[in-house]
C-alpha cells in the first residue's frame, strides 16, 4: 500500500510540474505566435508605418493625417475595435519595422513586390499604380523612350518601386527619404527628373499645384498596391475580408473618387 502511495505521489508531482511548465511556457510565448490579431487587440491600437505621400497619406491644415490610405486605415481600425497610430518610418526598412513590431503594418501606397511577399504577409491588391518619370513640363516631350532618358540624373525615394525602376534601367539616381523630396529636387533643378508613383504625380503636379511647372511623362512600370503585415499574420485575412466588404458596399469607390485613385 505504501509503495502504491509513493507511486501515486510521484505521478501527481510529475503532472503538477509538467502543468506548471506548460503554463509558464504559454505565458512567455509572444502573442503573435498564436494570433497577431489578438496581440493588436490586446494593446488596443494598430500602428501603421508610412511616409508622407499624397494622395495616400498626407496632413491637412490641422496636422491630421488624411488621404486614401489614412481614411481607409481608420475604418479598418474601427472594424477591429482599436485605435490607429500613424508613424513615419524609413521606407527602406519597412520589413524590419514590421518584423520587430515597431509597426504592425506598412500601408502607404505600397507596391507589391516579390521581396515583400517573401518577407511579410501581403494583402490582396486594392489599387492600381504606375512608376512614371516626372520632369519640367517644357522638357518632358523630348523624352519618349527609355533610351532617351539615359544620361539624365534622377531622384528616387529610398526603398521604393521608383528606386527599383531606376536600377533596372541603369539610371543615375540620388536616393532621398521620400517622393516629396524627389519632386522638390526636380523643381529646384538639382536633378533632371524623378521617378514616382503615378497617383502622387497626378495629385501633386500640373496646374493648380505647388509643382505647376512639372509634368508626368513616360511610364516605366505598371503595378498594384497592397498592405504588409507580419509573416503569417492572421490580420492579413482580416484585411482581405475588410477590403472585400468595402468594395461590395461602395466604400472603396467613394474614397477612390475622392482621391482620384484607380481601384484594383
Amino acid at each position: 500500500m505504501k509503495k502504491l502511495t509513493k507511486v501515486l505521489a510521484v505521478i501527481l508531482s510529475a503532472v503538477f510540474v509538467f502543468g506548471c511548465f506548460a503554463a509558464c511556457s504559454n505565458a512567455d510565448k509572444p502573442a503573435n505566435e498564436t494570433s497577431d490579431l489578438a496581440y493588436i487587440k490586446e494593446k488596443g491600437k494598430l500602428v501603421v508605418g508610412m511616409t508622407e505621400f499624397a494622395p495616400m497619406d498626407y496632413k491637412d491644415e490641422n496636422g491630421e493625417w488624411i488621404g486614401f490610405d489614412a481614411d481607409l486605415g481608420r475604418l479598418f481600425a474601427k472594424e477591429l475595435g482599436v485605435d490607429i497610430e500613424f508613424t513615419v518610418i524609413d521606407w527602406d526598412s519597412k520589413i524590419t519595422e514590421i518584423a520587430t513590431k515597431a509597426v504592425d503594418c506598412a500601408w502607404n501606397g505600397m507596391t507589391i513586390t516579390d521581396e515583400l511577399k517573401n518577407g511579410t504577409s501581403v494583402s490582396k491588391p486594392y489599387a492600381m499604380n504606375q512608376q512614371v518619370v516626372v520632369m519640367k513640363a517644357d522638357r518632358i516631350d523630348d523624352y519618349k523612350t527609355i533610351e532617351s532618358l539615359k544620361g539624365l540624373k534622377f531622384a528616387v525615394e529610398t526603398g521604393s518601386a521608383g528606386k527599383d525602376a531606376a536600377e533596372a534601367n541603369q539610371f543615375q539616381a540620388d536616393i532621398l527619404e521620400n517622393q516629396a523630396a524627389a519632386l522638390l529636387e526636380v523643381k529646384s533643378g538639382s536633378v533632371d527628373a524623378c521617378i514616382i508613383d503615378s497617383t502622387m504625380a497626378a495629385a501633386m503636379t500640373g496646374e493648380g499645384t505647388d509643382y505647376a511647372d512639372l509634368k508626368a511623362g513616360l511610364t516605366l512600370v505598371d503595378e498594384q498596391y497592397g498592405i504588409s503585415f507580419r509573416k503569417d499574420s492572421d490580420v492579413t485575412e482580416k484585411m482581405n475580408e475588410f477590403l472585400d466588404k468595402c468594395k461590395a458596399d461602395g466604400t472603396l469607390q467613394k474614397l477612390a473618387d475622392k482621391y482620384n485613385i484607380t481601384l484594383a
